[in-house]
């Protein structure tokens, strides 16, 4: 058994660090848990993740969305996760000699889990219970461990070592007494004197072998309750997240129907889609559908409660229901969307059919004030985007939208309704899950990514993309099809050239499409010879501006520069 000399054993200190691993993970596990009450925002996990993507600097969430892609987001909890084990560890191992230190620091992060979801959009008072609960099981679990590790009552003495902390520690314990007993025997050499040795190497014995029971005991009771701990933690954790879900929007999703489309849209042009291995399909499945955005815990929104309100600098304010929404008429469109931190060659893009109500029909009964050349939208948890009001009233096909590819809006894309303005990146005009949209002057009001660096307004730039081949498939001499997508939103596609190893421009085939709003696929059939190959590609909008060949980053309006690919023929 562990007991009060004064040092901490390197062993003590594993089990320490444990034992702080298992309170916080009590802490997260209890505080899912409660958050199935106060909302899944609320735990301290989630609300401590949503104010680092608030605060962390842009390149350093750039750099993630590079990396991570559509994963950034749980790249972005299990680095929390670590960092907060890591903390836990440290906590642990103080609480072994300074009680009071390790609680503290339990304290501590109860009280930052509290603080952030006291920030989140719409928190309540109740969105501290979470941190707090959970900050309070932690505390009384670290004390129960500590307890096993140090029996004696703390703070009485400065901890800790046990007098036996291994089975070397014990051996050497009963060498020295042995040792003592020999130069005893030697000093008095006497039979009575060598009795005594033995006797005293029989108690040594027997001591050692009662410790070592002590302490293997001890070891087990600890060991055995930080797997009980853990797997409490776990199954809280995970059923709190699981009764979540359970208690989301997924059966309400389920139960509506759309009405048709009072203008749908027209098929999908024969030839449109030249389903080639590795090319992208020309309508993207909901399933493949790419996802940016800053909502860690995706927003259920209930569509039977569900409002919009359209205010501002308007005449007539507007608050809609998601009935009256399908009630009007609605229209079927062809869009492609973009995301402004797709670097050249990306896939941070994606093509959908979009059903919902026209924007310009709803602007116009609110009657924008002359001045109001901003149209703010507001998400349900919070984030907001800023578009041009003439944007969405110019006649481009502007919506919001309730289907998505013929079904309901993908609870991760913004049902139960979001925003589709086509020509446009995302971060100013696709609001998901909206629930605002507030007329307003660009002058008046920053939307969430414009003080972070990026540009108030982002038309979308002429792009081109080489899908197949791929810098890891195995060329042969001969002829290779070359093929990929291009995209011009609102503009659309005029030309697309290929260029190998620095020659000449060679014009691509461009497959038919929907609208000027959808990209378009292109084909060019090259004779591989062998050797090392460098293929690029440029596309030329519908305006006769070809895509600049200058590299240029995502910030602050969009990337620039052309595909280049990295080939080898054998």
């Amino acid at each position: 058994m562990i007991v009060n000399t004064g040092r901490v054993s390197t062993q003590q200190r594993r089990y320490g660090a444990l034992a702080g691993i298992a309170a916080a993970a009590v802490a997260i596990g209890s505080a899912e848990l409660v958050a199935v009450l106060t909302g899944a925002r609320s735990a301290p996990l989630v609300a401590v993740g949503g104010v680092v993507v608030d605060l962390v600097p842009e390149p350093l969430k750039q750099f993630a969305i590079d990396v991570f892609g559509v994963h950034d987001k749980t790249a972005l909890l299990v680095g929390t996760g670590v960092l907060l084990a890591g903390f836990a560890a440290l906590i642990g191992v103080r609480t072994l000699r300074v009680p009071l230190v390790g609680y503290a620091g339990i304290a501590l992060f109860g009280l930052v889990g509290a603080i952030a979801a006291l920030t989140r959009p719409g928190a309540g008072a109740g969105a501290v219970l979470p941190s707090l609960v959970g900050a309070a099981l932690a505390a009384g679990v670290l004390r129960r461990l500590r307890a096993v590790l140090v029996p004696a009552p703390w703070p009485d003495a400065p901890l800790v070592e046990s007098t036996v902390p291994s089975l070397t520690g014990a051996r050497e314990v009963a060498e020295r007494e042995g040792a003592a007993g020999r130069e005893g025997a030697a000093e008095r050499e006497g039979a009575a004197e060598r009795r005594e040795s033995v006797e005293d190497r029989g108690a040594a014995e027997r001591r050692e072998l009662a410790d070592r029971e002590d302490f293997a005991e001890g070891r087990r009771r600890f060991l055995t309750g930080v797997g009980v701990t853990l797997g409490a933690a776990a199954l809280s954790g995970f059923g709190g997240r699981w009764i979540a879900t359970r208690r989301g929007v997924s059966d309400a999703r389920a139960a509506v129907t759309l009405p048709a489309p009072a203008s749908p849209a027209p098929p999908v042009p024969a030839g449109a889609d030249l389903s080639l291995a590795q090319l992208a399909p020309y309508t993207t499945p909901n399933s493949q559908f790419y996802r940016i955005d800053t909502a860690l815990v995706v927003p259920q929104v209930d569509p039977g409660t569900w409002q919009l309100r359209i205010h501002g600098r308007v005449r007539n304010p507007i608050t809609l229901n998601y009935a009256d929404l399908l009630a009007r008429p609605l229209i079927e469109r062809d869009i492609t969307l973009a995301c402004v931190s797709n670097e050249v060659g990306g896939d941070l893009i994606g093509n959908a059919r979009w059903l919902g109500v026209p924007l310009k029909d709803l602007l116009d009964e609110a009657g924008p004030l002359d001045d109001a050349d901003q149209v703010v939208g507001r998400s349900a948890d919070g984030w907001t985007c800023g578009t041009p009001t003439a944007l969405m009233r110019d006649g481009r096909d502007a919506m919001l939208a309730v289907g998505m590819n013929g079904e309901p809006l993908p609870v991760q894309h913004g049902f139960p309704v979001r925003v589709v303005v086509p020509g446009l990146y995302g971060y100013v005009s696709a609001c998901k899950w909206v629930v605002e949209l507030e007329l307003t002057r660009f002058s008046d009001f920053d939307a969430y990514w414009v003080p972070r660096g990026w540009s108030p307004e982002g038309p979308i730039k002429t792009q081109s993309r080489i899908d197949t081949p791929r810098s890891r498939n195995r060329l042969t001499p001969g002829p290779v099809t070359v093929a990929g997508v291009a995209w011009a939103q609102h503009r659309g596609i005029k030309q697309v050239e290929v260029q190998v190893d620095g020659g000449p421009w060679e014009q691509a085939t461009l497959a038919p499409s929907a609208s000027v709003d959808t990209w378009v696929q292109w084909s060019w059939q090259w004779q591989a010879t062998e050797g090392d190959h460098t293929l690029r590609v440029r596309a030329t909008d519908a305006t006769g501006e070809t895509q600049p060949s200058q590299p240029r980053p995502v910030a602050p309006d969009g990337a620039t520069g052309w595909h280049t690919l990295q080939l080898t023929v054998r």
